[in-house]
């Protein structure tokens, strides 16, 4: 039997991929595919939605290399889709896979965003604020669970530091971010208030309010940092699929 959308599962597919787009700064790819029948449609019922992206740009400059999601048992207002949009009538829970590069979050930490938020910190310098420019940083995933960061940073007293550690990422107890744990410095140097800084700023980059969408909402179930690329495993909570 042919496996090509009916024209009810096509209308759907463009409703909900132009309803995500529009939430995105850009879009190097995208595929929605809607799962139902002509029977089901007419009652409000979808077997599943899948949406799979690539090259996605989100809020703060964020660039995901890979966005998987899956819903099952999804039920609509088929009447919304005459309209161009996809309106769930309720909440429904499915899972969702984001691959992010060393590349991509390296770009993160010297983007505007997050330079501005470290000079907007001050840190403790021997009993004296003193305000945080952050130069370049180097985040790289060597695998082995852990995660490495390098960073030049000028102080406003024009002393300039380089900071390195690796540390283990792990999930907070509400699952939306991901803390530094098992901290470790090259020998010789010590934790301080400007390491702090950049482990908050890491925290910052990967909070999972990131990636959520309009009508989605992420928690993260698990992290698998390997060679090159970090994976988040998370579940989804769609209450609305994103319309334009």
């Amino acid at each position: 039997m042919p496996n090509n959308p009916g024209l009810g599962e096509q209308a759907l597919n463009k409703a909900a991929e132009i309803g995500i787009t529009s939430q995105l700064d850009e879009v190097e790819n995208l595929d929605v595919n809607v799962k139902t029948d002509p029977l089901k449609l007419m009652q409000g019922e979808l077997d599943s939605v899948k949406i799979d992206g690539e090259g996605l740009v989100m809020q703060k400059s964020l660039r995901v290399e890979e966005l998987h999601m899956q819903v099952d048992n999804v039920a609509i207002n088929p009447l919304s889709v005459a309209f161009g949009k996809v309106e769930l009538t309720r909440p429904t829970q499915g899972s969702a896979k984001i691959v992010l590069t060393e590349t991509d979050i390296n770009c993160a930490f010297n983007s505007d965003y997050i330079r501005s938020k470290l000079q907007s910190q001050t840190i403790n310098l021997s009993g004296q604020p003193v305000a945080v420019s952050l130069k370049q940083v180097d985040f790289h995933l060597p695998g082995q669970n852990r995660v490495e960061l390098k960073a030049d940073v000028q102080l406003d007293n024009n002393e300039n530091h380089l900071v390195e550690f690796s540390a283990v990422p792990t999930v907070s107890a509400n699952g939306k971010t991901i803390n530094l744990e098992n901290v470790e410095y090259p020998q010789g140097e010590e934790s301080s208030s400007i390491t702090q800084s950049l482990i908050d700023a890491t925290s910052e980059i990967l909070n999972l309010d990131n990636f959520d969408l309009q009508g989605m909402t992420l928690t993260i179930k698990g992290l698998y940092p390997e060679v090159g690329q970090f994976i988040i495993a998370a579940e989804a909570y769609v209450e609305q699929i994103p319309s334009a």
